[in-house]
């Protein structure tokens, strides 16, 4: 999704230099296309089918928004929810709420992955953590393609350490590989590693402890890569 956002959350009834109209459906689709976005990537952030979003304003289908995914537009467009077809009731809670939180949850994984022996990978989410909208969209990527882990051991030391979190951009997976450290999977075991690639299209992946050993010459077609470490957070 595109970095610009021109919809201040001024309190006006109005966004983008045009009029606002009375049908919520309308007001996303002009939200979606002053924005750069697209119809499918909005699907995925509410974690629906692509069509999502596109039944919804061309088809009328669902009639209007769960309250949840309302909100959650409403809160990454910075807009009120009313513009998306809240009653007047949702409003007045939605900007209370917005004033205490406003954030944009981010699903965390389960399991850590590891950074010293290994643990197996379990795909199951257990919570999640709020950031602003505005500045997931910094990050360049998909909010709906992120996902925290936890590290797990001191491999990666002093870069990252036994229980920081980290946050995952799992479109990297489908992008070609450049140098940086990513979550990946190997028989079975979640890793987080550095990966550098190297004149000959293998791989060479690194622990940044020197107490640990790295692997030379890995073919890439070995290593199921699940995302590129975009963000870490610690306790000090």
């Amino acid at each position: 999704m595109s970095r610009k956002n021109p919809i201040a959350n001024s309190g006006q009834r109005g966004y983008g230099g045009g009029i606002v109209t009375d049908d919520p459906r309308a007001n996303l689709e002009k939200l979606i296309r002053e924005n750069g976005h697209d119809f499918a990537a909005l699907s995925k952030m509410l974690g629906k089918n692509p069509a999502y979003i596109q039944q919804y304003i061309r088809r009328g289908s669902p009639k209007k928004l769960d309250e949840d995914d309302r909100r959650r537009l409403a809160e990454f467009y910075g807009v009120d929810e009313g513009l998306l077809g809240a009653p007047a009731v949702r409003q007045s809670s939605s900007k209370g709420r917005k004033a205490s939180d406003g954030l944009l949850r981010i699903k965390q994984l389960q399991v850590g992955a590891s950074a010293g022996p290994g643990s197996l990978a379990d795909d199951e989410y257990a919570e999640s953590m709020g950031f602003a909208p505005k500045w997931l969209r910094r990050l360049g990527t998909d909010p709906a393609n992120l996902s925290l882990i936890v590290v797990d051991g001191d491999s990666m030391d002093p870069t990252l350490g036994d229980g920081d979190d980290i946050m995952v951009d799992h479109s990297a997976s489908s992008r070609p590989l450049r140098d940086g450290i990513y979550v990946l999977r190997m028989d079975d075991v979640l890793l987080v590693k550095r990966i550098a690639m190297g004149p000959s299209g293998k791989l060479t992946i690194r622990s940044d402890n020197p107490q640990y050993p790295d692997w030379d010459d890995v073919k890439p077609e070995s290593v199921n890569i699940i995302g590129r470490v975009v963000w870490t957070g610690r306790r000090l």
